[in-house]
């Protein structure tokens, strides 16, 4: 099988770069990272919809809803670019709501409308975060039954603001009884399953971005900064750090983009596994790169590590994705497939 990226592939990628670069360039990202005084970290209303303009959250909308018509490797593209830009918001929910009949996810694939995420799965907390809750319009509720779009209103009354290690992510803890009332758009258990399975691939497409965006941060720096007369990418400890970045970036990769033509949960949790390894380890390794500067608020190094610690936390852990590819292996053992 070929994983090639074709010629409309690395045109979307590259499309949706390029839109990045011009909407959400550093200084953007700094202002959202340092702007807000009080913590209350608001979202680009016009930046969303612009994304919704863009395609983003219809990529895998048929055309005669409206949508672009794409599948799931052309949306783990799109989230890989995000994640590359540190783009702040829900995407993920937002781009699982706009392909919901839910009344409550009107205006989601044009981006007229924010849509966070409450899981309340097997293995999810008692009281679960959720992210930008208080800039979100409806939130995507996904139990271990069903699936369904609730107003924001309806869970920010009793949701607790907590302090988020991301400056750009703001959290809550949210701890509903039973799902709320004027759930709309109800989707059954299996539906819910599958849900729940791509939310964990785009965010570990966000993932890989940011591992890969780390390694050229580390060799943009080694190359430029000079020691003892020589650029300190000319020493073998360097280079062996930027080297296991890049081999981490690549190996994600390769299992992320498998994942997302087979649809496998095997293969999904691989990628969420292997994905959130590399993004935190490689925001590590860029850090002790940059050395002494890495560890100052002025570097972005540390908002790929943070951001990197908050997905690892969302959707399928660490533990669920080894739970999961254990009880795989225990399947194929016992029956010889």
């Amino acid at each position: 099988m070929d994983f090639q990226l074709d010629d409309d592939q690395r045109a979307l990628r590259d499309g949706m770069r390029e839109l990045l670069e011009r909407r959400f360039p550093r200084a953007r990202l700094r202002t959202a990272v340092d702007g807000p005084e009080s913590g209350a970290v608001t979202l680009d209303r016009a930046l969303w919809r612009e994304l919704g303009t863009a395609g983003f959250f219809a990529l895998r909308l048929p055309e005669s809803a409206g949508g672009v018509g794409l599948g799931l490797p052309e949306a783990v593209l799109a989230m890989e670019e995000a994640g590359r830009a540190l783009l702040p918001g829900p995407l993920v929910a937002t781009q699982l709501a706009a392909g919901l009949a839910a009344a409550g996810a009107a205006g989601a694939a044009e981006g007229a409308a924010v849509v966070t995420a409450l899981d309340l799965g097997a293995g999810a907390a008692a009281d679960p975060l959720v992210e930008h809750l208080t800039s979100a319009d409806a939130v995507l509720v996904l139990s271990g039954e069903d699936a369904r779009v609730v107003a924001a209103a309806a869970l920010a009354d009793a949701a607790r603001p907590i302090r988020s290690v991301d400056p750009a992510t703001p959290l809550h803890r949210a701890h509903p009884p039973a799902l709320p009332p004027g759930a709309s758009g109800a989707v059954g258990a299996a539906a819910a399953r599958r849900l729940r399975r791509e939310a964990a691939l785009l965010t570990a497409a966000q993932q890989l971005g940011s591992a890969s965006r780390t390694v050229r941060m580390a060799v943009d720096h080694a190359a430029a900064r000079t020691q003892f007369g020589r650029p300190i990418g000319a020493f073998q400890a360097v280079q062996h750090l930027c080297a296991g970045m890049l081999v981490r970036a690549e190996s994600a990769r390769s299992v992320v983009y498998a994942a997302a033509v087979t649809e496998d949960a095997g293969d999904i949790a691989a990628a969420k596994l292997l994905a959130d390894q590399a993004a935190v380890r490689n925001a590590r390794d860029c850090l002790q790169v940059h050395g002494g500067m890495g560890f100052t608020w002025e570097a972005d190094v540390h908002l790929h590590l943070k951001r990197a610690w908050v997905r690892a936390g969302q959707w399928q852990t660490a533990a669920g994705a080894e739970e999961e590819l254990a009880a795989g292996l225990l399947l194929t053992a016992e029956t010889g497939l």
